[in-house]
């Protein structure tokens, strides 16, 4: 079904816009590092969340900051759900319903979202829909690769707001195009010393992107599937709670996860709401891998194995054993790219190149975050798509 729903709105996107006429995809980008030109907007600013403090407090200078920009992304969730449902009754029911369901959410997450609220003075259902949108939404390419002198390096693009209303004049996605200004890195501290970093989305309490200096490095991308996110929300909604909400457990293991092999077993064994693929990245040769999940259970585990000529994991949205589906087809050129940019000239910059090339850069991509476990290292950057692009 959801293949049906690419096919479809793919041609009507191709029929309506010149833009999407083939090629869909070009040479690999090179020299793109330091970030610069059309594709780069802007830097991520850095704020401090305590853990030391309240949890209904953590967040408060952060969302104090970025109140507007906050108010004006549940906006424009309202006006999307107000196209679908025009008499207002579909945001009624979320102002409604969801507050109802922040208490059964685990703490400390709950007393986050509840602080949030207060904050920024939107409804407390529309800061928990914000929350919970991830579980189902999010399409993004991610990347671990050692160099040849044993140095890990991970990067991600994080594409979000498929079907989530496109704008005809702009040429882009609303929702993508309103998270822009809520991204922002953030350093989480206990007792003054950092525990773990974070690319994320003001606003938003569970993680997609972080790292635990000098241990491992963590990305989630979404898993499709038909037993998806949205059954295991309904699931919590009936009262069934024995899975873990999929970026609050990527948050508990950055948090409390002392090594790869600990992240790994917490990752790969705990029960979920959503399948996903975990990309984590360690801190010695090797360590780095794909983990494939159902709501269940670990399907499989793809690692680095430099005796297989294996010197990086790749994961976009699709299972590594199957083919990519033809009209999302990332994995492609992400890997040609990285297998002509080789194994002695990985760095930060030459992963920045790989995640600028169209369709791994689309319509959809609102940040690139790239990272160095062994020097603690997490930056990113706002991106833009100019056309010709790919809507995703």
């Amino acid at each position: 079904m959801r293949s049906c729903v690419f096919l479809l709105s793919a041609a009507f996107l191709c029929v309506t816009s010149a833009q999407f006429i083939p090629p869909y995809t070009e040479d690999c980008r090179t020299h793109m590092y330091p970030p610069n030109g059309p594709t780069f907007r802007g830097p991520v600013s850095w704020y401090t969340v305590d853990l030391d403090l309240p949890p209904s407090k953590r967040w408060t200078p952060l969302i104090t900051d970025k109140k507007t920009d906050l108010v004006n992304m549940i906006q424009a969730i309202r006006d999307l759900a107000n196209a679908f449902v025009p008499s207002g009754k579909l945001i009624e029911l979320v102002d409604i319903t969801l507050p109802l369901m922040v208490n059964t959410l685990p703490y400390p997450f709950n007393e986050e979202i509840k602080g949030i609220s207060t904050d920024s003075g939107v409804p407390l259902g529309e800061v928990v829909l914000f929350n919970i949108f991830y579980e189902v939404f999010t399409v993004c390419t991610s990347i671990v690769a050692e160099d040849n002198k044993g140095n890990l390096v991970h990067g991600r693009n994080l594409d979000f707001g498929l079907f989530l209303g496109w704008d005809v004049k702009n040429k882009s996605w609303t929702i993508s195009e309103k998270l822009k200004p809520l991204v922002v890195n953030l350093d989480f501290k206990r007792k003054n010393q950092t525990v773990f970093k974070s690319t994320n989305f003001a606003g938003y309490v569970g993680m997609l992107t972080g790292i635990k200096p000098h241990t491992f490095t963590l990305t989630m991308n979404e898993r499709f599937s038909l037993d998806g996110g949205y059954i295991g929300i309904l699931e919590w909604i009936m009262g069934q709670r024995d899975g873990m909400w999929m970026s609050f457990l990527t948050r508990s293991v950055l948090e409390n996860a002392n090594s790869y092999e600990e992240a790994k077993k917490h990752l790969a064994q705990t029960k979920m709401l959503a399948p996903a693929y975990f990309i984590l990245g360690g801190n010695q040769t090797q360590q780095g891998c794909i983990i494939t999940r159902s709501r269940e259970l670990s399907i499989n585990i793809l690692e680095i194995d430099l005796k297989l000529g294996r010197w990086y994991v790749l994961e976009t949205n699709y299972d590594h054993w199957e083919e990519p589906f033809f009209l999302d087809d990332r994995r492609t050129p992400a890997m040609k790219c990285m297998n002509q940019t080789t194994q002695a000239n990985m760095s930060l910059k030459t992963m920045y190149d790989v995640l600028s090339t169209k369709p791994v850069l689309n319509k959809l991509t609102t940040y690139t975050t790239l990272m160095q476990v062994s020097e603690g290292k997490l930056e990113s950057y706002i991106r833009d798509c100019p056309d010709p692009c790919m809507p995703w």
